[in-house]
């Protein structure tokens, strides 16, 4: 789908014509939408087909007079059970006064500057909206790393008393969205140092003060991601033993209680047996056998508990 906006009084408007200073977003686009689009703007085609591949590394790339920017955002699927969080590219197209968006799917980051939650943005200004990009960008990663830490002190809480391995599978899948953001978060941040080194576009001091904003805050999300890991890393081997640890408890008290109710059967199974036993001439045999049972067993798990089986 191809979407056209342009800044109309302060306003983000969507047009259906190509006019100047405009930003032309196409998200899960066909073969044949592409192509006209690379012919009407003059766009290499595999500028626009590049960004598509889920696994596209972020960097720059120039060829004539367009510019390729691609950039690892981070994305939320609640209906991904088990990886919920993780990372797409975006193509970030600059050619003349025109701004493309490329993306395999819909993606926060872009919905939110046409959602109008980003403010004081108008896509003829093209260095500064693709400075608030990587700010969004950067800012959505410190907002899903926030929700990654709760899941993970959600299943932390699980496996305090937790005897199956359902709960570390979800830390592994926790700790696989960590490594896809940190991987992109590094990524991101090679693709700007470059796009600052060679100047490819055209920035004033207030670009490259906002180009330090995001650098801090892309540096912080490295940081945030990597502290999440390692705690993640070292919790996951700590309650792997935890787990461990209760299946013994559990398997120990089962083994203190086959041996309190075996005392019983085996007094039961001397005095089955056809041959001459004690008090087997007494009409309180029975009674007698019994209360033999019960106080056997009543000191054995005296004992046990003396030391803490029980």
């Amino acid at each position: 789908m191809i979407t056209i906006f342009k800044t109309i009084q302060n306003n983000l408007k969507e047009i259906s014509e190509f006019e100047n200073d405009i930003w032309i977003n196409v998200s899960s686009p066909t073969s044949e939408e592409l192509g006209n689009l690379s012919q009407k703007l003059n766009v290499p085609l595999d500028f626009l087909t590049d960004p598509l591949d889920v696994d596209e590394r972020a960097r720059i790339e120039k060829e004539n007079k367009c510019i390729l920017i691609v950039l690892r955002v981070p994305r939320f699927d609640e209906n991904d059970v088990d990886i919920p969080f993780t990372t797409l590219p975006v193509g970030i197209i600059l050619t003349g006064d025109l701004v493309i968006t490329v993306c395999s799917k819909d993606v926060d980051v872009i919905s939110d500057f046409i959602n109008g939650k980003v403010k004081n943005f108008s896509p003829g200004n093209r260095s500064r909206f693709l400075l608030q990009i990587f700010l969004r960008t950067s800012l959505l990663y410190l907002k899903y790393l926030k929700e990654i830490n709760k899941r993970t002190n959600m299943v932390e809480k699980e496996l305090h008393k937790a005897l199956k391995n359902e709960e570390l599978i979800k830390l592994l899948n926790i700790e696989k969205s960590l490594v896809f953001f940190t991987t992109s978060l590094r990524s991101n941040e090679l693709m700007m140092e470059r796009l600052q080194k060679a100047e490819n576009v055209k920035m004033n001091p207030d670009d490259k003060d906002l180009l330090d904003d995001v650098f801090i805050e892309n540096r912080q999300a490295i940081e945030m991601s990597n502290v999440y890991s390692n705690i993640l890393s070292g919790m996951m081997d700590a309650f792997a033993s935890v787990i461990s640890n209760n299946l013994n408890v559990v398997m120990k008290f089962l083994t203190a209680v086959t041996i309190i109710l075996m005392i019983p059967t085996l007094i039961a199974s001397i005095y089955g047996m056809n041959v001459k036993l004690p008090f087997q001439g007494s009409p309180h045999a029975f009674l007698i056998t019994l209360g033999i049972s019960l106080t056997l067993s009543v000191m054995g798990a005296l004992i046990f508990i003396k030391r803490k089986w029980f």
